[in-house]
C-alpha cells in the first residue's frame, strides 16, 4: 500500500521550462529519526499514518504518494554576489502541495532526495548533520514566531555520504508555503523570458499576496515581508550564513538552514559560516543584504512594469521602503526586549547603547535580554560599571510602563538552538543515537518558559564547548 495524500500541485501545472520532472532516487534501507505530529495535525495529515512503514518508504523516497507529482524546481542566483545562471534543486525534490484545512497551501519537499539534472557534480544526498540541523533550527524558528519552512520528517537512509569521510545518509521532509526564490525570477529574466516571467509573477501574487496588484505590487509586499523577516532575525541574534539569492523566499519566509547560527557572545561582525571568508552576511550586514537581493529581484520585474524610465523608478521608489519598514519593526522588537511598550524619541540611542557595550564586552546576547526582567543580566559583564550606568537610565525609561517584566518575559526567549548542543545533537544522531536531537527539540519547542529542569540548556557555552564555526554540510 502507497502512502497517499491530498495533493493540489499548482507548481507542476505551469510550463515544463519551470521545472524538470524528477523522481526520488530509492535508498537501501529506509528508517525514521522523526514525524513532527502538531505540523501534521495542522496541515490535515494523521502523524501515526506517517509512521507506519509505507510512509516513511515515502518519506525516504522509495514510494511516490499518491496524487504526488515529483519534479526539481530550476532557479538562478547570485552566490557571495557571483552570478550563477542556473542552480536549481540539485538535491530536493518537490513531491507536491497541500492545502491545510485552515485553506493555506504549503509545499511538500523532500531534501536529499537524490541527484537531479541541476545537481552538477554533487550527488544529490544529504548526511545526517544538516538534516538535523535544519529540523532542529527551523522548528526553533517557528516556536520562537518567525516565518519559516518547516520539518515534517526526518529519516534515515542505510547508505553512506561521502564528504570528508563516509557518514550516515538522511532525508528532510520541508514544508514551505513555497520554494519559490528571488533566484526563480533571476532564471527566467536571465533567459529574457518575459512569458515566464509573467506567469511567474500571477502565480506568485495568486499563491501568496491575492490582495495585490502586478509586479509593482507584488515588489512592495516582498520588500515590507522581508524587511520585518530580517528585523526578526536581529531581533534573536540570529545569522542566516548565506543570504544568496537563491535563498531569500518571496513568500517572506526564512529558508535553507545551511551554516546559520545563532549568537552566543554578542557582536556586529559576528561570522559563523565557514564559506563566509570576508564577512558580506555577518550579523550587522543582513538587512543591507536584503535589500540588495531585492534590487536584484525589483530588476527582474521591470519588463512587466511598462516604460522603462518610469518602472525604475517606481521600483527604487518600493525598495526604498525598506529602511523604514525594517526600523519600525526593529525598534517595536528591540523596545519589547527591554520592557517598552510606548515610544519615546531616545528609545534607538538606549538600545544601542546596551548592544555597544555588549560587544565590548562580549556578553551573551540571549542572557543580557532574559537577565533584563529577572535582574541577571549584571552578572552577564565581566565589568559591570557601563551596564550599571545604562541600567540606571533604562529604569527610569521603565518606570511608567505596564509590566514592562511580562513585555520582557514574552519577548525574550530563554532557550535557543545554541550551537554547542546542535552539534551535540548531530554527534550523536552520527552514531546512531537520537535521543539528545528529540530532547533538544522538546525543550526549543517552549523558549520562552523557564523550566529547573532544562536549567542547562539556558546556560552559555564554556569556552571548550564555543562552536565558532559552521558548515553548509552539502
Amino acid at each position: 500500500m502507497t502512502l497517499a495524500l491530498p495533493f493540489d500541485n499548482s507548481y507542476a501545472r505551469l510550463p515544463d521550462r519551470f521545472h524538470v520532472r524528477q523522481n526520488p532516487v530509492p535508498v537501501a534501507d529506509p528508517g525514521l529519526i522523526a514525524v513532527n505530529d502538531a505540523l501534521a495535525r495542522d496541515l490535515g495529515l494523521d502523524p501515526d499514518a506517517l509512521r507506519t512503514p509505507e510512509a516513511i518508504a515515502a518519506l525516504a523516497g522509495n514510494t511516490v504518494p499518491g496524487g504526488a507529482q515529483p519534479l526539481a524546481q530550476a532557479y538562478a542566483g547570485h552566490q557571495f554576489g557571483g552570478w550563477v545562471p542556473q542552480l536549481g534543486d540539485g538535491r530536493a525534490i518537490l513531491l507536491g502541495e497541500v492545502v491545510a484545512p485552515d485553506g493555506r497551501r504549503f509545499d511538500i519537499q523532500l531534501k536529499g532526495a537524490g541527484r537531479t539534472p541541476f545537481s552538477r557534480s554533487g550527488d544529490g544526498r544529504a548526511w545526517i548533520g544538516p538534516v538535523i540541523r535544519e529540523y532542529i533550527l527551523s522548528e526553533a524558528m517557528a516556536a520562537l514566531g518567525v516565518p519559516t519552512t518547516r520539518a515534517l520528517a526526518a529519516v534515515t537512509t542505510g547508505e553512506p555520504v561521502l564528504r570528508d569521510s563516509a557518514l550516515p545518509g538522511a532525508v528532510l521532509t520541508r514544508v514551505a508555503a513555497s520554494h519559490i526564490r528571488v533566484g526563480t525570477f533571476q532564471y527566467f529574466a536571465a533567459r529574457e523570458d518575459a512569458e515566464a516571467l509573467d506567469i511567474l509573477t500571477r502565480h506568485v501574487i495568486q499563491r501568496h499576496y491575492p490582495d495585490v496588484e502586478g509586479p509593482l505590487g507584488l515588489l512592495d509586499e516582498v520588500t515590507a515581508r522581508q524587511a520585518r523577516l530580517i528585523a526578526r532575525w536581529m531581533s534573536l541574534g540570529f545569522i542566516h550564513g548565506v543570504m544568496n539569492t537563491d535563498n531569500m523566499a518571496v513568500s517572506g519566509e526564512t529558508i535553507d538552514y545551511g551554516p546559520c547560527a545563532f549568537m552566543d557572545a554578542y557582536h556586529p561582525r559576528k561570522v559563523f559560516s565557514s564559506i563566509d571568508q570576508f564577512g558580506r552576511y555577518a550579523y550587522g550586514n543582513q538587512p543591507r543584504i536584503a535589500v540588495w537581493n531585492l534590487a536584484q529581484f525589483a530588476s527582474c520585474l521591470l519588463p512587466l512594469m511598462g516604460e522603462e524610465a518610469t518602472a525604475v523608478e517606481a521600483a527604487s521608489d518600493s525598495i526604498n521602503r525598506f529602511p523604514a519598514i525594517y526600523e519600525d519593526e526593529w525598534l517595536r522588537l528591540f523596545r519589547a526586549k527591554i520592557g517598552i511598550t510606548t515610544a519615546a524619541d531616545g528609545d534607538y540611542a538606549l538600545i544601542a547603547g546596551l548592544l555597544d557595550i555588549m560587544a565590548e564586552q562580549g556578553a551573551d546576547f540571549t542572557r543580557v535580554f532574559r537577565g533584563l526582567g529577572t535582574g541577571l543580566a549584571v552578572a552577564e559583564f565581566a565589568d559591570t560599571t557601563l551596564f550599571a550606568e545604562w541600567e540606571q537610565v533604562w529604569r527610569t525609561r521603565i518606570a511608567d510602563e505596564h509590566d514592562p517584566q511580562a513585555v520582557m518575559q514574552a519577548a525574550n526567549p530563554a532557550y535557543i538552538p545554541r550551537n554547542h548542543r546542535v552539534e551535540e545533537a548531530i554527534r550523536a544522531a552520527t552514531s546512531g543515537d537520537h535521543a539528545p536531537f528529540h530532547r533538544l527539540n522538546a525543550v526549543l519547542a517552549r523558549p520562552f518558559e523557564d523550566r529547573e529542569e532544562d536549567a542547562a540548556y539556558a546556560l552559555a557555552p564554556l569556552p571548550e564547548e564555543e562552536v565558532r564555526r559552521t558548515f553548509c554540510g552539502t
